[in-house]
């Protein structure tokens, strides 16, 4: 019971890693605050918590609408008197080599996926500060360290994760609040399968193509990340601060001769 009488609220997590980790984090004896803007992803990750014997609830919200998230604040704050643990999780990609992005998808992930972080962090961090105590994790990716083919708009995003997370620390160190972003690789989530399918006429050979960039040889489990957002998430990890944590198979420092 790593997470024993904490309470997480996860954006993002009505599928792939954000469902993975709320229902981690449920067992590990949080209450999860599940958030997202699918209603229907949502409460299907409540249910699964809550049928496994965990605590959940559900706050549906748009983390790029500022008025969004005052909502889901003001909803939070009438059920719980505290929050241990933010798990900016919510984000979305992006296929294309610069001159092949459209101004309408850059813009749409740079909301999502930068702004996202900031509404929902400034809207809930000064509860943490007054408590001088919480751990907030962002999602990054490899992909903020390492080129990657045709990931522009969505590099620039992780990029601009994993800076803000290392500024956030500083700033927030004094109120004993830890601010750390996680590194995935590719994970097989049902993003990844959907554009898989959508972008190749072989998925197979698509996949090996993945796996080949990562010195594990195969694809991530969301179960890989949602273990290191526990880590991060638990006391276990308190001497860890503005820093990254690569869960990439060995895509960003390792090279296969």
């Amino acid at each position: 019971m790593r997470l024993k009488d904490k309470t997480a609220l996860i954006t993002g997590a009505g599928s792939g890693i954000g469902r993975c980790t709320a229902l981690l984090f449920a067992e590990e004896g949080a209450g999860v605050v599940v958030n997202d803007i699918d209603a229907e992803g949502g409460q299907k990750t409540v249910e699964e918590i809550t049928q496994a014997g965990g605590k959940a609830y559900f706050i549906q919200g748009d983390v790029t609408s500022s008025s969004s998230v005052e909502e889901m604040k003001r909803i939070f704050l009438k059920r719980f008197d505290k929050i241990d643990v933010l798990f900016n999780n919510a984000g979305i990609s992006n296929i294309g080599a610069l001159h092949e992005v459209s101004e309408k998808d850059w813009d749409k992930l740079m909301n999502v996926n930068i702004k996202g972080v900031f509404l929902m962090t400034k809207s809930f961090i000064p509860f943490m500060m007054e408590r001088k105590t919480g751990s907030i994790i962002n999602m990054s990716s490899c992909a903020a360290e390492i080129g990657l083919s045709k990931r522009v708009a969505y590099s620039a995003t992780k990029g601009a994760v994993l800076a803000m997370t290392k500024a956030m620390q500083v700033d927030y160190a004094p109120y004993q609040i830890r601010v750390n972003a996680l590194l995935p690789g590719t994970i097989f989530t049902p993003f990844v399968e959907n554009y898989l399918k959508n972008a190749y006429e072989n998925v197979e050979e698509a996949l090996n193509k993945i796996k080949s960039r990562q010195l594990s040889g195969e694809i991530g489990k969301p179960i890989d990340a949602a273990m290191a957002a526990l880590y991060l998430a638990s006391d276990e990890s308190k001497f860890m601060m503005g820093s990254p944590l690569y869960i990439d198979g060995g895509a960003t420092f390792g090279k296969d001769a």
